[in-house]
């Protein structure tokens, strides 16, 4: 025991743990000076404003100017508790401080870590500082190369686009004596390209969900990147509405959530579907459309058979031109609609498996055609309006919706009609007698001609067989002559009934167009409007007539002689 001398107390001894001795000599046993050039890992304990103390794990603490950790822009990047990188700069003490550089070892760094990344081919990070001659500057630690050819593996137009940027590199050439890196994005795209459709390849699968990014817009849809592989994204399968174009939809960049629909993964090709991940608008339809029901919707296109009207998204109904109008003579269904339009019909039919619904316009109007009857009767004479013609006959509109067909034998009882053209003209009013009415099919039947009596009519009530009529030859035939006998009358002469004629097919026919002569009509039908005539029987009853006279003549004569010689006897 001790006794201090001044306060006269007995001191007790201090009591030293022996495993505290043993745990300070096993630290200072490591205080080895270590190798210059060696890098070392410590800890910042103060930042000054000329230098930063660092314990580097030796007896002493080291000293690295404050300028080693100044950035370009005049900032200092370190404060009290970071771990850098230093190394014994020369071995030099100050003020019982060793002197350390962070520049060097950093630099060090920089170099072991790139030619660990050579040789493993591992992908590092860089930041593109400008343009040079042939190619682009790019930090890795120190400035590096990397030539033209090597940023993209799609030719590149504009390399100032890549300034400021930090983008993936790989190093492809390395000379440390000399200093010299040269770096490659192309590989590295790639190689991270590989890798992503490697992967996405292992665990891609039909009717999975998968995120990816829109690449590009096609017009029949849009590209996907799902991690290294493209997949297609059908404009039909991007919505269950109506989609005109692709980007109406998504855009380049966005990312979206695909359906995948279909996967040959032996020619690594993918349908996608996004309109697949809501629920299908025509589950139900049958029940929320019923048939005869009425609708409004909007219509969202117009094409020559008929206009679609979206009813709700994704579910569309057709109109047809036929259900357009109780008329027949509408030619294009944008005379009734435009895109656009909100429109009411009614519910025709509805196919939810075609995911077809037929739509009508006429049925809000009352059918003109289940009432004709009640308001036109066969022989009455109606007036309407031509509104078309073909080559059988024209089409009479006598009322909105009700269209009545003059055939081209109703328009004349005298002349041989060819087209309707010939008697009417478009737009032309003209009076008509209603022929026959079929209200079923929609069918009215109208005559011009028997407005007039008919020419045949009069002239069978007028003549009969036997009879002299006169007549002009108008056209000739194989086998006879057809003459004019009035306005819309003809009869036949057949060869055999004209004098001289011996049937032979190389002798002229014996009478020409154009010739007038005096025929007999020696057969009639009414019903098939047929008249035969006979220049035959006209010169047999000439020359009966001529014998009759010269036999009245001659008996005339012979009484008068018998007459003279009577006389001559009696005076004798």
């Amino acid at each position: 025991m001790a006794v201090d001398q001044n306060s006269g107390k007995v001191e007790q001894p201090v009591q030293t743990n022996t495993e505290d001795y043993e745990h300070l000599l096993d630290d200072y046993s490591h205080f080895v000076p270590p190798a210059e050039g060696e890098i070392l890992e410590g800890r910042v304990l103060k930042v000054t404003g000329q230098e930063v103390i660092i314990d580097f794990g030796y007896k002493s603490e080291g000293l690295v100017p404050i300028e080693q950790f100044r950035s370009p822009a005049g900032e200092i990047h370190v404060h009290p508790g970071d771990v850098v990188d230093v190394m014994i700069d020369h071995g030099e003490e100050v003020e019982g401080y060793i002197l350390l550089s962070h520049e060097k070892a950093a630099r060090l760094r920089v170099w072991e870590n790139l030619e660990k990344a050579f040789q493993e081919q591992l992908i590092i990070s860089g930041r593109v500082l400008g343009r040079v001659k042939g190619g682009l500057s790019v930090d890795v630690g120190i400035n590096g190369f990397m030539p033209g050819s090597q940023i993209d593996p799609r030719p590149v137009r504009n390399l100032d686009s890549f300034i400021g940027q930090d983008i993936p590199v790989k190093i492809i050439k390395l000379n440390r004596r000399r200093g010299n890196v040269v770096v490659s994005r192309k590989l590295a795209v790639e190689q991270e390209a590989t890798e992503r459709k490697t992967t996405t390849l292992e665990h891609l699968q039909e009717g999975a969900v998968v995120t990816g990014v829109v690449k590009n817009l096609t017009e029949y849809g849009a590209f996907i990147d799902l991690g290294g592989i493209d997949g297609l994204l059908h404009v039909t399968d991007m919505s269950y509405g109506r989609v005109g174009h692709p980007s109406e939809v998504v855009h380049p960049g966005d990312e979206v959530t695909v359906k995948v629909l279909k996967f040959d993964r032996t020619r690594e090709r993918v349908s996608l579907g996004m309109k697949q991940l809501a629920p299908d608008p025509w589950e139900g339809v049958v029940e929320r459309y019923t048939v005869n029901s009425r609708v409004v919707g909007r219509v969202v296109n117009v094409t020559d058979y008929g206009a679609f009207v979206e009813l709700e998204p994704g579910v569309e109904g057709l109109i047809h031109v036929t259900e357009m109008t109780w008329s027949r003579r509408m030619k294009h269904p944008a005379k009734v609609v435009s895109p656009g339009d909100q429109v009411e019909a009614v519910v025709l039919d509805v196919h939810s498996k075609e995911r077809r619904i037929s739509l009508g316009l006429k049925q809000l109007e009352p059918n003109p055609w289940t009432t004709i009857e009640d308001r036109y009767s066969v022989g009455s004479v109606v007036e309407g309006r031509v509104r078309n013609m073909t080559d059988f006959g024209a089409f009479v509109e006598i009322e909105e919706g009700i269209d009545g067909l003059v055939h081209v034998s109703d328009l004349s009882w005298t002349k041989r009609v060819k087209h309707p053209s010939e008697v009417l003209k478009k737009g032309q009013i003209v009076q008509a007698v209603i022929l026959a009415i079929d209200a079923k099919s929609h069918r009215l039947s109208l005559g011009l001609k028997q407005l007039q009596p008919d020419a045949w009519e009069r002239y069978f009530q007028t003549h009969h067989v036997g009879d002299m009529v006169h007549g002009r030859v108008c056209r000739l035939a194989g086998f006879g002559a057809f003459v004019e006998l009035a306005e819309g009358v003809e009869g036949l002469c057949h060869y055999s009934e004209v004098p001289g004629y011996s049937g032979r097919k190389s002798e002229a026919p014996p009478i020409e167009v154009g010739q007038e002569h005096d025929f007999k009509i020696i057969k009639m039908n009414e019903s098939e409007k047929k008249i035969g005539l006979s220049l035959r029987a006209v010169t047999e009853d000439e020359e009966r007539a001529r014998l009759e006279d010269y036999q009245r003549q001659a008996t005339a004569a012979t009484t008068t002689i018998e007459e003279v010689v009577s006389v001559k006897e009696k005076k004798t």
